[in-house]
């Protein structure tokens, strides 16, 4: 079977290109499951019920997040409602909504796992645990486990790889909305990617204004973001999974530019 997983949507650029792009890939990989990560969706940060709902009808089966997903006040009554909107699964006992959503993808069960890392990022509980706890709990005929780790370092990133290897199908890292070069196969059947990358506007500095972005640095002062429009792309993977033992045989990368959005340079 195959998974696929687009990387962080940022703001109505990336909303666009999943859009106009996402049902044909689909198509064209033969994607029995497609996850996308939504957490920026929503004015590049946070997901409301709106933009979760034009993710679903572009073609997402299921919405992962990170650590903006608290940032949208309607996302609690999303999270409440709707089991296909994942918050990372690490966040303290009591938090709205879940973090685990196990589902079938033709005819075969499949969880996915949404996780956050700690280094550099906000305080949650720690992820290697609280992943032995998600697979513990899984039925026993769950063999086909994603797990989207957001996460910004990438030496945790690389480090949760090899400690879920074997015992999930596929580690895709998100949240720092740059596509890393080592998407690969570990040596006990688990894809891993560092990062997949990010759905949105490629000139900018990872999703926003570059003009901004380049202030702030100079004056280090907290100047507003701006979701930038340019060069809009789509980030993905795609993991052929063997059904049966939940092994992973590939991973590969897919980078597409909005056809619709021309770069005047």
């Amino acid at each position: 079977m195959k998974l696929l997983f687009v990387g962080d949507v940022v703001g109505a650029p990336g909303r666009r290109v999943v859009r106009e792009r996402l049902k044909a890939l689909k198509r064209e990989v033969g994607a029995d499951l497609t996850i996308v990560n939504g957490e920026n969706a929503a004015g590049g940060a946070g997901l409301t019920i709106p933009t979760a709902e034009e993710l679903f009808a572009s073609g997402a089966d299921v919405l992962t997040t990170g650590n903006h997903v608290w940032d949208k006040r309607d996302v609690l009554a999303l999270l409440e409602k709707d089991p296909r909107v994942l918050r990372p699964a690490n966040y303290p006992d009591g938090s709205p909504g879940k973090g685990v959503f196990v589902t079938a993808a033709g005819g075969v069960p499949v969880a996915v796992v949404n996780l956050m890392g700690r280094v550099f990022m906000p305080l949650v509980d720690d992820p290697f645990r609280a992943a032995e706890r998600v697979l513990a709990a899984l039925p026993a005929e769950v063999r086909v486990v994603l797990v989207d780790f957001h996460a910004e370092a990438t030496s945790e990133k690389s480090a949760f790889g090899w400690f879920l290897d074997g015992r999930v199908s596929a580690v895709v890292g998100t949240h720092t909305h740059v596509a890393t070069a080592d998407a690969r196969v570990l040596p006990r059947g688990t894809a891993f990617i560092t990062d997949v990358g990010m759905t949105g506007p490629f000139d900018s500095v990872i999703g926003v204004k570059k003009e901004q972005a380049i202030e702030r640095f100079l004056t280090s002062r907290g100047t507003p973001y701006e979701t930038a429009e340019r060069d809009v792309r789509l980030s993905a993977v795609v993991v052929t999974v063997d059904s049966a033992s939940g092994r992973a045989a590939s991973i590969e990368t897919i980078a597409l530019r909005d056809e619709l959005v021309k770069d005047p340079r």
